[in-house]
């Protein structure tokens, strides 16, 4: 019997068309032998997910140590992924303390939150943090993929002034940062997302002359040709992997383009083309292009802002007509309290979403979620006292052991966990930001 061998795929294989290159999720075909397709092969992938101005915190915390703990109202959402979540309580910024500086909180913690340093008071262009953990990942992969990593969010940044008191808004609009004086800023359009994704970057003009074409036109019309000659060299099992890649593809240009069709986004002329008008819609697409570029490996390294730090968007659609900001500082009024902790628990069911959409996408024989560390935070722990030394932090994915309640002793530097966390990424880093040793928690069980 004669047995045909197809030659490997090259992983950085793209199906092109005018202006166009679409990256491809893992294949058999670019695996050089069975053992390629091990779990243990696979890339290992970061993703982060910020929520703004606090928690409620006895709202958010569990009950019971270790494995023997119960999900608190805030928490109940991650239910179907109880045993891949680790909640981790005690920790905190010792760096977002002022230290001389104003009292302003939100300016020195968001920007600590990832970084583990002391900021620059400023308003001027003169800012200063530190590298952000998720970019450290990025450097250690190099040119790895296409995007060394993807900033998105939710809401627009601020330019100008001062975010908080004395303190530029470069330290409220994102989360993540390329070097000590170089912010990251998040992008909230999915139209824009989906163009670089999926723009071909060696082809400027050709791509800005069919940037206006995709408008009216499926991306996947442009790379026809491309698919069918990639299909058949392909085994059943691939084709149905790359079908399946393809229909999430356009699943998720249809919701972009009924974003730029709505009544509400043409109405409203400050709001960019391809941004829904529903908040629960927005964050879902921005969810779903962040597990896109996973799966098609064009990133390995992801942040999310559900929210801007200091963001005063109200929540009418669950009961919540006051800003978030405002209820974040409650004075511990109970009826306060009860607002935030709606919105706290609302951001967790997007939480779980993303949780979900890892474990639903194929990567290999597994899933993105099997080699992805995810987590998940925010600046404070109790908003209404800009409490940045008892962090709700939720650990989650197949890089960790879940279904644990991890209580560490309060005040242990959140650079712990990001040192463990890079440990975990494979890269070989002695400290972190103010680390004292990576977390033992979270790298044993």
């Amino acid at each position: 019997m004669t047995v045909i061998r197809r030659p490997a795929l090259s992983r950085r294989t793209v199906l092109r068309g005018l202006g166009t290159a679409m990256a491809l999720p893992f294949l058999e075909a670019m695996a050089p032998s069975a053992r390629a397709m091990d779990v243990t092969a696979r890339p290992k992938r970061l993703q982060v997910f910020y929520s703004p101005n606090g928690m409620t915190m006895p709202e958010f915390m569990p009950k019971g140590m270790g494995t023997d703990f119960t999900l608190s109202p805030t928490l109940s959402p991650l239910a179907p992924h109880r045993d891949s979540v680790a909640i981790v309580t005690g920790l905190g910024h010792p760096q977002a303390a002022a230290m001389g500086d104003a009292s302003a909180g939100h300016g020195r913690s968001c920007p600590a939150f990832l970084t583990g340093t002391h900021v620059k008071q400023t308003e001027g262009p003169d800012i200063r943090a530190g590298v952000s953990m998720d970019q450290v990942y990025a450097a250690h992969l190099g040119d790895a993929t296409a995007l060394s990593s993807l900033e998105l969010g939710i809401d627009q940044a601020s330019l100008l002034g001062s975010c908080d008191i004395n303190y530029s808004c470069a330290y409220t609009n994102g989360i993540s940062w390329l070097t000590p004086s170089v912010p990251l800023p998040v992008t909230a359009n999915p139209r824009d997302v989906f163009e670089r994704l999926f723009g071909d970057g060696d082809a400027v003009d050709a791509a800005a002359r069919a940037a206006q074409a995709r408008r009216q036109r499926s991306i996947l019309d442009f790379v026809m040709e491309d698919t069918a000659r990639l299909s058949g060299q392909l085994g059943m099992a691939d084709r149905r992997k790359l079908d399946e890649y393809l229909d999430a593809t356009r699943a998720i240009e249809k919701r972009i383009q009924r974003s730029a069709a709505s009544p509400a986004a043409q109405a409203t002329m400050a709001q960019p083309a391809g941004i829904p008008a529903d908040f629960a819609e927005h964050v879902k697409l921005m969810i779903d292009l962040q597990v896109l570029a996973m799966q098609a490996d064009i990133t390995r390294v992801g942040s999310f802002m559900i929210g801007r730090e200091l963001s005063n968007r109200t929540y009418p659609e669950i009961g919540v007509p006051d800003s978030h900001h405002m209820l974040s500082h409650h004075g511990h009024n109970p009826d306060k309290m009860a607002q935030l902790a709606k919105i706290n628990r609302y951001h967790m069911e997007f939480f779980a979403y993303l949780l979900q959409r890892l474990k639903d996408t194929k990567d290999g024989e597994g899933s993105l979620h099997d080699r992805t560390l995810v987590i998940r935070g925010s600046a404070f722990g109790d908003s209404n006292d800009h409490d940045y030394m008892d962090l709700p932090v939720v650990v989650a994915g197949g890089l960790i052991q879940g279904g644990r309640h991890v209580a560490v002793e309060k005040g242990t530097t959140m650079s712990n966990l990001l040192l463990a966390g890079l440990h975990l990424l494979d890269v070989p880093a002695k400290s972190f930001g103010d680390s004292t040793r990576p977390l033992p928690e979270l790298l044993h069980a």
